[in-house]
């Protein structure tokens, strides 16, 4: 190859490393020259950027780098060669150079520095600028100030009076981001697919999760729990991480359908094998229709009471006087199709002897007794347990067995078993519950047996096995 032919192949190799690097971008390379106008940057392979002078001197007009030194910039042209910015990669710019940033759609690095009246003063340079709520962010936040004291990237969408009134967006730059990585996203999302979110908002008929990359997916109300759901927010909350399972996928309307339960058993499997026609059982009343009452077995599992099954009155609707909404009753089973989720059930006459029947079977809740029920809901400060129709109680964080840093709602999924010592009983409805308990007697079990065996340990290598045993089952202080 001739010396023509290897120079003009060398300025071609470079032109092609130049087209690596696009606006906007953050690059590192080394200074390898410095001028009297420019700095000349190698940035990798044969190709080199330029960078102003101006941008290397400190405050006092001194150069604050030498050939040889790494630095990093941001590029701002690609026409005719690299031009590389460091003070609008450092948030340092000037208003000039502030203006060609809004000229060419280019980020600047800002801070915000407090909430305002409709936004946020971020602090750009030296520069303050306005950004509106709605700009700060592609999600609704419940709490403004969290956004405070944080750097981020912003694009200028206004420029006025010299770059005194200026008006920052940082949400363009993050839908520009989720837009990019939105394909790669959605082949991730199949039916059957677990995938781990964020809620990013609550409405009455379900929560929107956001899978990444800006792609939501609605999780229906009916989707959170084999119960029926009647409070979305008892089950979110905005900014919550949540796992879910993808149902369907829309390929023509890009609309994605998500469930919760199905990451839980659903009881309706169990149903033919717990459950006999004839049997009478405690249910709760949770709705009155005109052709009947619904009736909760368990969590997940309804039957229904027709209005034909109820004593006739003589007056129109007459069995609605029967039954209430939340009432606890005995109802015997009349049929059962497990393929239909349909359970048929009677009312049992209060005080007869087949209603005392299925009011004993009923496992008794007092202080002291092991339970085992089924998650119902989460709150804050702790975990509702379903233990028998209108009977719930209530397990406090402190009473989980968990960390403080845990995650309840990971942890114990709504429709999961959960084994519990019932610590207080106020009310039916007062119930106060430990799982912790459980794992205190379990372990003092296990410390009586060891301790029985003919190779144990002298007992005062235990510590107190006595007070172990009393602290599992003594009742903790309100």
């Amino acid at each position: 190859m001739s010396e023509s032919e290897e120079d003009f192949a060398a300025m071609f190799e470079a032109s092609l490393k130049a087209k690596r690097f696009e606006k906007g971008q953050t690059i590192e390379g080394t200074i390898v020259a410095i001028g009297p106008a420019v700095a000349f940057v190698d940035v990798g392979g044969k190709g080199e950027a330029t960078i102003e002078i101006g941008e290397l001197r400190d405050a006092e007009g001194n150069l604050e780098v030498a050939a040889g030194d790494r630095i990093q910039a941001m590029v701002v042209s690609t026409v005719g060669g690299l031009t590389l910015s460091r003070t609008l990669a450092l948030g340092a710019a000037t208003a000039r150079q502030l203006e060609d940033a809004f000229q060419a759609g280019l980020p600047v690095e800002g801070k915000v520095e407090r909430t305002v009246k409709g936004g946020y003063e971020v602090r750009i340079a030296r520069q303050r600028a306005f950004c509106p709520f709605s700009q700060i962010d592609t999600r609704r936040s419940a709490d403004p100030a969290e956004y405070e004291g944080r750097v981020y990237r912003f694009r200028i969408i206004e420029f006025k009076e010299g770059g005194k009134d200026l008006v920052v967006s940082r949400r363009a730059l993050v839908e520009e981001e989720e837009r990019a990585g939105a394909a790669e996203i959605r082949r991730t999302i199949v039916p059957g697919a677990v995938l781990t979110g964020r809620v990013s908002s609550v409405r009455e008929f379900g929560a929107f999760i956001n899978l990444g990359a800006g792609v939501e997916g609605l999780l229906h109300v009916s989707e959170m729990g084999w119960s029926r759901v009647s409070d979305t927010s008892q089950v979110v909350q905005p900014g919550d991480e949540i796992t879910v399972k993808v149902l369907r996928v829309d390929e023509t309307t890009q609309k994605i359908s998500l469930g919760l339960k199905q990451l839980t058993g659903d009881p309706w499997a169990q149903v033919q094998a717990t459950y006999e026609v004839g049997q009478v059982r405690t249910g709760r009343v949770t709705r009155l229709a005109e052709f009947g009452a619904f009736v909760e077995l368990e969590p997940g599992v309804e039957g229904l009471a027709h209005a034909s099954t109820f004593a006739p009155t003589g007056r129109a609707n007459g069995w609605r006087q029967s039954v209430t909404v939340d009432m606890t009753g005995a109802f015997e089973i009349l049929s059962i199709e497990p393929d239909k989720k349909r359970i048929g059930l009677a009312l049992v006459p209060e005080g007869s002897a087949r209603a005392d029947i299925a009011a004993s079977s009923q496992p008794a809740i007092v202080p002291g007794a092991r339970l085992t029920g089924k998650v119902e809901r989460h709150e804050k400060f702790g975990v509702f347990v379903f233990l028998a129709p209108g009977r719930t109680g209530l397990v406090p964080l402190s009473e989980t067995g968990l960390t403080r840093d845990a995650d309840a709602a990971k942890a114990f999924p709504v429709g999961s078993d959960m084994e519990v010592i019932v610590l207080d009983v106020e009310s039916p409805n007062r119930i106060r519950l430990s799982r912790k308990a459980v794992q205190d007697a379990q372990e003092a079990k296990e410390l009586t047996e060891y301790a029985a065996r003919p190779d144990a340990a002298p007992p005062q290598g235990f510590g107190s096995l006595a007070d172990k045993l009393r602290g599992a089952l003594a009742p903790r202080d309100k």
